[in-house]
């Protein structure tokens, strides 16, 4: 199968990985589910470096997506409910009118969370550290996670 990439938005981390929110339906989200290996990258091109993790990707609890989705603006609340991400849509005013439909329906109410949104956690297995040097001989620091602890290795450029 040919590997997809895209930008995503990291909106939190701590000591059980790294959280994402999406549309479950949408690409992404189905290939997901298909396989649940996923890495992500951070690439800063000023400092010459970046961090490459390598883990799996498991829904979180539908109360903290919850929790996610109501601290998010209303009008993003509403774009959830009104694109089904990654799908064909004939024109802009189908959205657009379906917008206004769905922010006239709650008006003054709270959204609901969709069924088809949430957040994912990816518990990093594998985390590279890279450093680019002007010689080529860039540093390169691996960390590979077995059982509960982390092996840390010197990888060649």
């Amino acid at each position: 199968k040919q590997p997809s990439s895209r930008v995503v938005l990291l909106k939190e981390y701590d000591e059980n990985g790294y959280v994402l929110y999406t549309n479950y339906e949408s690409r992404k989200g189905s290939e997901i589910a298909e396989n649940q290996s996923v890495s992500l990258l951070f690439f800063w091109k000023e400092l010459e470096r970046q961090v490459r993790i390598e883990g799996n990707a498991e829904k979180i609890s539908s109360e903290q997506s919850a929790s996610y989705f109501h601290s998010r603006p209303r009008e993003s609340q509403i774009g959830a409910l009104v694109s089904h991400q990654s799908s064909v849509v004939e024109s802009r005013v189908i959205l657009e009118n379906k917008f206004i439909a769905i922010e006239q329906e709650y008006y003054g109410k709270e959204i609901p969370l969709p069924s088809n949104w949430g957040g994912y956690v990816v518990r990093p297995a594998r985390i590279e550290f890279w450093q680019g040097r002007a010689s080529r001989l860039h540093d390169r620091i691996c960390y590979t996670k077995i059982e509960n602890e982390w092996k840390i290795e010197r990888l060649s450029p």
